[in-house]
């Protein structure tokens, strides 16, 4: 229990950063949905940058982060020379991959369907590649137990970008998509100087040995982390060239727009793997760690469904962060939303190939989980437009969260408790349909308090039936008594 206490903390420091950094950062879609109307297209060249810019970071990152985590908790490896050798082959790569985007800028930029704007491509390319380097000494805080100092410096590169982008999009009435690269690039170039401490003090050295122990574990991360990231990322790529209607930017930024609100789960799924990730690792020894792993998955499950009802019971109340003429992308809300529990439930299960190494499973999952996004999207999108990219990540990562489930009971069996967890998952599914049936059949007011009794309700058999009120403190103290 005092992992998962120490689980719970953690996860609420990340976690609140976390949330509270992306509803800061929500304050720019209201801003951008506002300023670049769907028409423009403009805000469709966001989702589609961000999306090239998510798969290049895995690549520049090449599975070293998780791969650092369980190198410093090898007993035969010393971390310092373990964490200055990552710092270093990240930092190769990614200098590398800034001068060979210069060298080929032109063609590159026409590829993309940027010939006319190659800044976005040059700035984007050097933001990835300084927060690629920065992902090492962000993991050295996680594994050294400093979440105070992470989280606060996530929020402060949210909350300068903000100022910044308030300051030109509002202040200044700016309408030029690129500024908002711009900022970015400041803001992630700024973090640099706050992390002196992390890459300072200790002797850079690249350690060969070292470092070809650490490619072969990681190079089956970077296929599962391409694989991964195009699960969440490929349809925002691919949309502009497989969509045959001229509006294929206006309709991607009509998607990208709609399914900012569905990424409450991504926030959650992140915090709770900035907290797991380190106690895994470092307790892979430990006894009674699989009643731990079979704990959390549950947890994690009702809190993910609990903000799934959140989120859609409340949604005409949270769609008013994107402009009026997005809200028409709302449908894809619940869909996207399923879709992120079931990565978050996947990445639950990864663990039993991680410490045991045999990370060529992820590879394997991730891949056949990405050939099926794909699938769907080059089938269907061209008939049934962002809908099918939606549904593709929802396809996806069901069969991926499928798959390691049934082959990571054979190789690393944990006994989840499954009829507690399908319990849950039944019970969020029936307050769905009706939540859905009386926001179509009644008055908004109606459908709003509608909802909130639902979640109330399913909030109180959370509390009655699993959640250990006894161990919190203060009034823990109460529960014990009675």
């Amino acid at each position: 229990m005092s992992k998962l206490q120490s689980l719970a903390k953690d996860t609420a420091i990340y976690g609140l950063s976390s949330i509270v950094g992306r509803f800061l950062n929500y304050l720019l879609v209201p801003l951008y949905t506002a300023k670049i109307s769907a028409a423009s297209g403009g805000y469709g060249v966001i989702t589609n940058m961000y999306a090239y810019t998510a798969l290049v970071l895995v690549l520049l990152t090449f599975g070293m982060e998780t791969t650092y985590f369980r190198f410093t908790n090898k007993t035969h490896e010393e971390p310092a020379r373990v964490y200055s050798t990552t710092l270093i082959s990240v930092g190769t790569v990614a200098l590398s991959f800034v001068l060979l985007v210069m060298l080929f800028l032109s063609p590159l930029s026409n590829l993309m369907g940027y010939g006319d704007h190659p800044e976005y491509v040059w700035v984007m390319a050097l933001t990835v590649a300084i927060d690629a380097f920065l992902c090492i000494p962000f993991a050295y805080l996680r594994q050294q137990k400093k979440a105070i100092k992470f989280a606060s410096l996530k929020l402060l590169n949210i909350i300068v970008s903000i100022l910044l982008n308030v300051i030109y999009f509002a202040w200044m009435n700016g309408k030029e998509v690129g500024y908002a690269f711009y900022i970015n690039l400041f803001c992630s170039a700024m973090l640099v100087f706050c992390m002196v401490k992390e890459l300072s003090g200790f002797k850079w050295v690249l350690d060969r040995a070292v470092l070809h122990r650490m490619l072969h574990y990681a190079w089956p991360i970077l296929i599962l982390g391409i694989a991964g990231i195009l699960n969440q990322a490929a349809d925002k790529m691919l949309f502009p060239y497989i969509y045959k209607g001229a509006d294929a930017q206006m309709q991607l930024g009509i998607y990208g727009a709609a399914s900012k609100i569905a990424m409450i789960m991504a926030m959650i799924t992140q915090a709770f793997r900035y907290a797991y990730e380190p106690i895994v690792f470092a307790g892979v020894k430990d006894k009674g760690q699989h009643e731990m792993y079979a704990q959390a998955m549950k947890y994690f499950i009702i809190f993910t469904l609990l903000a799934f009802l959140a989120v859609v019971g409340y949604i005409d109340i949270l769609k008013h962060i994107i402009g009026k003429d997005y809200w028409v992308g709302l449908k894809v809300v619940p869909i996207v939303m399923a879709a992120e529990i079931m990565m978050g439930i996947y990445f639950n299960l990864s663990f039993w190939y991680k410490i045991t190494d045999k990370t060529i499973w992820g590879a394997i999952f991730s891949g056949i989980g990405c050939a099926v996004l794909l699938a769907v999207n080059f089938i269907f999108v061209p008939r049934y437009g962002y809908m099918a990219c939606a549904w593709g990540g929802f396809a996806g990562y069901g069969v991926a969260m499928v798959a390691s489930y049934v082959v990571g009971q054979k190789y690393y069996p944990i006994n989840y408790p499954m009829q507690s967890i399908l319990y849950y998952v039944l019970l969020a599914a029936i307050s769905y349909l009706s939540m859905d049936y009386v926001h179509d059949n009644f008055a908004l007011w109606a459908s709003l308090v509608f909802n909130t009794l639902v979640i109330i309700f399913f909030l109180t058999i959370v509390v009655r039936q699993d959640f250990p009120l006894s161990n919190l403190p203060v009034i823990g103290k109460y529960f014990k008594k009675r």
